[in-house]
């Protein structure tokens, strides 16, 4: 009994031994080789993303496709490497065929975000470093993903917005344009002197560098209000200087109004009581 033990024993280990100098062997040359395969492409890609840089290719581009032409590389990388190793691909491409086609039916919605991402990759209504407002949010993008658009908002959070919205929404780019128009409205009593106080805005205009000359700015009064006379100010600006301005003209001019005596009305209500006396003097 114990002779026979040892025989199979024996029989066992010249098994193993044979499968790891054949197929063991095997099964190392093709992991090590696909290691240096996965290695070797991810060179490339970083080597085609500095060159794509130095061609100034748009960011958007670079980050979403270079990821995935990675990912398909690889891919074929893995499936070379079953086909060496004699695994049978043709049942595993049908598997993944089948498994692909359930997990669609399954994800219509995430299916119409990939195809928001193409839309958004192919005709480019926004890129990195735009800053946009879409579906209700309004941010700077910072990232775009095939399925999902990221947007960091004035108070520094991180909207997710899926790309589906790309084609079903309006988008407003706010940095397309190099330049940008800003529209503010200043209000004096009927009292003041109105040209005095459009004199007092052009002095503030004329005193800012960021306030580009062409197109020429605009100070007109613009309303008859209930409660005031309505100046418009319309000025350019760059548009990475356009809150900086905003900001400055809104206090430039409210000490050049101190400064001219120019009121800024507020809503008022004259209230009249009549005498109870008169009243009754007049009704006898």
């Amino acid at each position: 009994m114990n002779y026979l033990m040892a025989i199979s024993f024996s029989e066992i280990l010249t098994n193993v031994g044979n499968w790891l100098v054949t197929e063991g062997l095997k099964i190392v040359i093709a992991i090590i080789v696909f290691c240096i395969y996965c290695a070797v492409v991810k060179a490339i890609c970083r080597r085609l993303d500095k060159s794509l840089v130095k061609k100034n290719v748009d960011e958007t581009l670079r980050k979403v496709s270079l990821p995935w032409v990675k990912r398909v590389l690889i891919f074929i990388g893995f499936a070379t490497m079953l086909a060496y190793l004699g695994i049978e691909t043709s049942s595993i491409a049908a598997a993944i065929t089948s498994i692909g086609l359930t997990i669609g039916l399954a994800l219509q919605g995430s299916l119409s975000n990939f195809a928001g991402g193409v839309v958004v990759i192919v005709m480019r209504p926004y890129k990195i470093g735009d800053y946009i407002e879409m579906d209700s949010e309004a941010g700077t993008v910072v990232d775009i993903k095939l399925f999902y658009t990221y947007l960091r908002t004035g108070d520094n959070k991180i909207v997710v917005i899926p790309n589906s919205k790309a084609g079903n929404s309006v988008i407003i780019n706010y940095t397309r344009q190099g330049t940008r128009r800003d529209d503010i409205t200043f209000n004096i009593s009927y009292d003041n002197d109105f040209e005095k106080a459009k004199e007092a805005i052009r002095e503030c205009i004329e005193s800012c560098d960021k306030i580009l000359k062409d197109p020429a700015p605009l100070v007109t009064l613009s309303n008859h209000g209930q409660n005031s006379l309505d100046i418009l100010a319309r000025y350019y600006t760059k548009t990475d200087d356009y809150w900086d301005v905003h900001w400055y003209m809104m206090e430039a001019v409210k000490k050049a109004f101190d400064k001219y005596g120019i009121s800024i009305p507020y809503p008022q209500l004259d209230v009249h009581i009549a005498n109870n006396d008169t009243a009754s003097s007049k009704n006898k």
